[in-house]
């Protein structure tokens, strides 16, 4: 299956962020791509909070919702959308990544898990004063592939990601918006363990640039194998800031052939049946 992710320097114009990925998708589908991948809060990235409830609550349903939903049934493919704010029933956001299949019928919607709440030097971000917590993982069945789906700061927790090889999913996906302080230490390493340890490709298409409020994004899209290969991958903001569509061939053959040489899933002893 060819598969593709979506990078790109969203801001706080929805139509003008959806004609980028509309283009690019536009470009999936002529390289015959299957499944697609969008970075997260792809239609939208600005500092405003009172305006990221207004997005949320009315311009997200209306239209950023029907546009993936259009958009994959008029190239006929799977899309990942990346992540969305929509409305939680407690007052806050959910930071919510949508699916859709080729007919354009919604398969189903993860809320990210772990909020980003850290303090780096010169940097101060607490996710949660704004979005609430999703409580479950969710994995999707596209062509044959049974897919995990998660969004950035869950990267850094594991046992999400071996609670979707117990699921048995040969094809995880990471939509980000790493800053550029942690994408130079952490983003390739964690990407590749992830890949190796649960032997399954890894796709993390990433936002790059500068973002209203001088928020920066590190970039560097990669596809990775489930031997730790990296097989695609953007540039990152010191390369350039250019939207662009990184593809890969991915082979259920190339899963089945690294857990036959290291059966490490099966060699498993910390199960939680075993606790």
């Amino acid at each position: 299956m060819r598969a593709a992710c979506v990078q790109m320097c969203s801001g706080g114009d929805v139509a003008a962020n959806l004609e980028v990925v509309a283009r690019l998708l536009e470009k999936a589908a002529a390289e015959k791509v299957r499944l697609a991948v969008l970075p997260e809060n792809f239609s939208f990235m600005h500092p405003d909070n009172a305006l990221k409830h207004r997005i949320a609550a009315e311009v997200v349903p209306a239209t950023v919702l029907p546009f993936l939903a259009e958009t994959a049934r008029r190239r006929s493919m799977y899309i990942v959308g990346g992540s969305v704010l929509l409305a939680a029933e407690s007052g806050k956001l959910r930071n919510a990544c949508p699916v859709y299949g080729p007919d354009g019928a919604s398969l189903g919607v993860y809320d990210k898990m772990h909020l980003f709440d850290v303090d780096l030097p010169g940097e101060r971000y607490r996710e949660s004063e704004l979005v609430e917590g999703g409580s479950r993982p969710l994995s999707l069945d596209v062509e044959g592939w049974r897919v995990g789906l998660s969004i950035c700061y869950d990267l850094r927790f594991p046992e999400l990601y071996r609670h979707y090889a117990g699921e048995g999913c040969p094809l995880l996906t990471v939509p980000s918006a790493f800053t550029v302080r942690t994408g130079r230490a952490h983003w390739e390493v964690l990407l590749r363990a992830r890949a190796i340890e649960n032997q399954a490709y890894v796709l993390a298409p990433a936002q790059v640039g500068t973002h209203p409020g001088g928020r920066q994004t590190y970039g560097r899209t990669l596809i990775i194998d489930p031997w730790g290969e990296i097989v695609a991958e953007g540039a990152t903001v010191e390369q350039g800031e250019d939207a662009a569509l990184i593809t890969a061939e991915i082979a259920m053959e190339r899963v089945e052939e690294v857990r036959r040489l290291i059966p490490a899933l099966a060699h498993r002893r910390m199960r939680a049946q075993d606790t």
